[in-house]
């Protein structure tokens, strides 16, 4: 592991600590959404760097996995509101988001699951629960979540979640649709 990579120590972790305790932690049925730490750089770059991960428009070295890694994360500080670790039992699944990545427009509702944890319901209960505190608790206006059109399965965890495909003038991306949410859809 490169030293970027490794852990604080002393004051410096206990920084850390601190700022990420600034983060909520949610809590869903089944899922424990938290702040990202440092540690979860190898499960974030495993599963941004699967063959999955491709489909979502994932880096593909592990030099830009840290970079896209940094940039998630640091929205917190940013813009106050950024990327939860999606955990089951413990045990880190993927990763959801409230982003503002270059090009966006308004808030994005990202997400991306480990492969062994798609298809059961996991990535709607995560999405959900983001959409309903960035809805609710950060009052954001709207949210949108943008998706390649040939990833059927997040098309169908958007539509599942109350996104509305949105087809208005001002977004001519042939090969990415986007999904819009709004408060009517949030259940807070």
């Amino acid at each position: 592991m490169d030293f970027h990579e490794t852990p604080s120590a002393g004051p410096c972790a206990e920084r850390a600590t601190a700022m990420q305790g600034l983060i909520p932690e949610l809590r869903t049925t089944r899922l424990v959404l938290r702040a990202p730490c440092i540690e979860d750089f190898q499960d974030f770059a495993r599963i941004v760097l699967s063959p999955q991960g491709a489909t979502y428009g994932a880096p593909k070295t592990r030099q830009d996995a840290w970079d896209l890694f940094m940039q998630v994360t640091g929205t917190w500080f940013l813009r106050g509101h950024g990327t939860w670790v999606i955990t089951l039992d413990g045990e880190t699944i993927g990763f959801v988001q409230l982003g503002a990545e270059p090009g966006d427009m308004e808030p994005e509702l990202g997400y991306i699951l480990d492969v062994a944890f798609e298809k059961q319901g996991f990535g709607s209960e995560a999405a959900a629960a983001i959409r309903d505190v960035g809805l609710g608790d950060f009052a954001l206006p709207s949210l949108v979540s943008y998706v390649d059109v040939s990833n059927t399965r997040s098309v169908a965890l958007a539509t599942r979640i109350g996104g509305v495909l949105d087809q208005t003038a001002d977004w001519e991306h042939a090969d990415t649709h986007r999904y819009r949410y709004s408060n009517k859809e949030a259940r807070l």
